[in-house]
C-alpha cells in the first residue's frame, strides 16, 4: 500500500481511538453504586489561586463501599476542598471533622439507576456517532484518492473491519459499565 492509504486508515483509527479513551473517561464519571475514588476525579481545588485537581492536594480513598476520604496535604485546605466537592455538583454532602472530609455516598435507587444507564447510553451512542464519522472522513479520502477502483474497494473494506472492531469495543464497554450501574 503507499503512504496516503497507510496515512488515511492510520487517521480513522487514531479518531476510532480517541472516541474510546473518551468513552472511557465518561464512563467513569458516571457512578455505580460502589464508592470510588475516581468519582471526585473532575473536582477542581482552588490552591495559591488555580485551579488544581483533587488528587494533587489531598490523598483520596475508599475505606469501605460506601465512604470516600479526603485527606488534604495542607490543613488549610479542607473548606476549599469541601467547597470544590459542592462545586463539581456531584450530589455528595461533604463532612468536615477538621482532619479530613468525609463522603457517605448513598446508595442508588432503582429510578437513579436507570438515569444512570440512560446516562451510559447516551455517551455509548455519541461515541458510536464519532467513530462512523471517522470512517466516512476515511472513506471521503478514500475516493479523492488517485489509485485503482479495487484498492479502494480493499481500503474501504478494511475501514470498515475497524469500525465494526470499535463499535463492537464501545458496546462491551456499555453492557459492562449497565452492568455495573445495575447491580445493587
Amino acid at each position: 500500500m503507499n503512504e496516503e492509504i497507510e496515512f488515511i486508515i492510520d487517521s480513522a483509527k487514531e479518531q476510532m481511538e480517541s472516541a474510546i479513551l473518551h468513552l472511557e473517561k465518561s464512563l467513569r464519571n458516571i457512578r455505580a453504586g460502589k464508592a470510588t475514588p475516581s468519582m471526585l476525579a473532575g473536582v477542581s481545588v482552588d490552591y495559591y489561586g488555580a485551579k488544581t485537581p483533587l488528587s494533587q492536594v489531598a490523598n483520596v480513598n475508599t475505606p469501605d463501599g460506601r465512604t470516600i476520604s479526603v485527606q488534604p496535604w495542607e490543613k488549610s485546605l479542607l473548606q476549599e476542598i469541601e467547597r470544590g466537592i459542592m462545586f463539581a455538583n456531584l450530589g455528595f454532602n461533604p463532612m468536615n471533622n477538621g482532619e479530613m472530609i468525609i463522603i457517605n455516598v448513598p446508595p442508588l435507587t432503582e429510578e437513579r439507576r436507570k438515569q444512570l444507564a440512560k446516562q451510559a447510553k447516551s455517551e455509548t451512542e455519541h461515541d458510536k456517532v464519532s467513530v462512523r464519522n471517522a470512517r466516512k472522513d476515511a472513506n471521503n479520502e478514500i475516493k479523492k484518492a488517485d489509485i485503482s477502483d479495487d484498492l479502494k474497494k480493499n481500503v474501504e473494506a478494511t475501514i470498515q473491519e475497524l469500525t465494526n472492531k470499535y463499535i463492537k469495543i464501545i458496546d462491551d464497554m456499555f453492557a459492562k459499565k449497565e452492568v455495573d450501574i445495575m447491580t445493587v
